[in-house]
């Protein structure tokens, strides 16, 4: 199980460096404004997970660099993504807002929460 699981992990990361999605073209003042939207943002996942990948492509296609955490190979990670979001699971994003963290999971979810974040901004 664990070959097949690290075969099926190999082929998920080469097909998605292989189509990577290209991100818009902004001019440094616009892209200053969506990096301050989505400052107090973390995306903790599993490198290999297809939902995290799912995730990480919308970043790409939006333009954004969201700090990632590593859920699988840091331990530390792991246990702060269980005691404070509750559940180990992945893509769960770290929300911090007005000295507040909200944890959203669901990929779906979390695309949609970007999209409004970063269009939001778009002049």
């Amino acid at each position: 199980m664990v070959v097949i699981r690290w075969i099926l992990g190999a082929i998920i990361l080469f097909v998605d460096w292989l189509f990577t999605p290209k991100g818009p073209k902004r001019n440094v003042e616009q892209q200053a404004k969506v990096d301050e939207r989505i400052s107090g943002l973390a995306l903790y996942q599993f490198k290999a997970c297809p939902f995290c990948v799912k995730v990480r492509r919308e970043c790409k296609r939006l333009g954004i660099n969201l700090p990632l955490q590593d859920a699988k190979r840091d331990l530390r990670v792991r246990n702060e993504l269980l005691e404070q979001g509750g559940k180990i699971k992945v893509p769960c994003l770290r929300i911090e807002q007005d000295n507040q963290v909200r944890w959203l999971y669901e990929s779906s979810d979390i695309v949609s929460f970007l999209q409004q974040r970063v269009n939001s901004t778009t002049v």
